[in-house]
């Protein structure tokens, strides 16, 4: 993913506008470094805040500081967004919360949590807003992290384990750094990227529903490629696309299951084809014909699935029976 061309450090501050307006002109400075959001605040007078952007190759590092304030990313707003990505947010004044994926964080200083772009979100900053936010592409951390969207909205602990070394790391990065290099910044990047993924390691029990719609689409699946196995080349596509849900879900089902499409699906061929082979009322029709009914057009393919499956080629396996 291209990164944001940026050869100077950004700025946007309320204090260039009339106190009335402030509000206004931040919601504004907010969607254009961010992204669409809605804020509100207590603050009646004297509200402020400023940010500052820099880019580190393809990783945006913005520093907020500012009032109180409480911030939303509606339905409404994800449809005017061009782009989507994570962001890593850390505040080490405070208090404060999030809200994502059904999780209601309590965070604490130090501490951090990985927000999807693609999906509702609110945060509440009582004190103040002062906040680190890495704007993470979405490609790139899910190169690092496993299952990323399940983690989204979840406290890491930034005083412990990983996490702390995670918020000590991230807590150094600044827009002024992404312009004064110390280091490379793929050094940098791949750094940021093998503590997110040490931090965000460790697996989130699935919730008693969760588990209910895994085993479900588990289920599913089954029964789809039971019923498409014949079809010659059928792919996880296909089966996402008979099941109306992404290839992608299809591939993590499975594999939080420690299986693979392309194991199921042979299984599934190779079961009916030990089931024709044993029969003899199947014995008119050839191997390869077997074969072709089992979604195997190629012969010698066939022939070395048997040979893998059953021990011995499907001619074999017919005269022993």
């Amino acid at each position: 993913m291209a990164a944001r061309a940026t050869a100077v450090i950004e700025k946007w501050s309320t204090s260039v506008v009339e106190p009335e307006r402030r509000l206004d002109y931040w919601i504004g400075a907010i969607c254009e470094c961010f992204l669409e959001m809605d804020i509100t605040t207590q603050v009646r007078s004297g509200f402020d805040c400023s940010v500052q952007r820099g880019q580190l190759d393809t990783i945006g590092i913005n520093r907020v500081e500012g009032s109180a304030q409480h911030v939303y990313r509606r339905k409404a707003s994800l449809g005017r967004s061009a782009s989507n990505y994570y962001y890593l947010l850390c505040k080490t004044d405070n208090d404060w919360t999030v809200m994502q994926n059904g999780h209601r964080s309590m965070m604490q200083p130090h501490d951090l949590v990985l927000l999807d772009s693609r999906r509702c979100y609110e945060f509440n900053f009582p004190v103040t807003a002062n906040t680190l936010s890495l704007e993470l592409p979405i490609a790139w951390v899910e190169s690092w992290v496993t299952d990323p969207e399940r983690r989204a909205g979840q406290r890491i602990d930034g005083c412990s384990g990983w996490g702390a070394a995670l918020s000590a790391f991230a807590c150094q990065l600044s827009p002024h750094l992404a312009v004064d290099l110390p280091l490379p910044a793929q050094v940098l990047t791949d750094q940021l990227g093998g503590l997110l993924a040490l931090a965000a390691g460790s697996e989130i029990p699935a919730t008693p529903s969760e588990r209910r719609e895994a085993d479900h689409l588990l289920d599913q699946i089954g029964r789809a490629i039971r019923l498409l196995y014949a079809e010659p080349g059928l792919t996880a596509a296909s089966v996402a696309e008979h099941l109306r849900v992404s290839e992608r879900t299809v591939h993590r089902c499975l594999n939080k299951s420690g299986l693979t499409f392309s194991g199921v699906l042979n299984d599934c061929r190779m079961a009916v084809a030990r089931r024709m082979l044993s029969e003899a009322r199947f014995d008119h029709i050839g191997v390869g014909g077997i074969g072709l009914r089992v979604g195997l057009s190629d012969p010698s393919h066939f022939i070395r699935q048997c040979r893998r499956y059953l021990g011995m080629t499907p001619a074999a396996f017919r005269r022993q029976r």
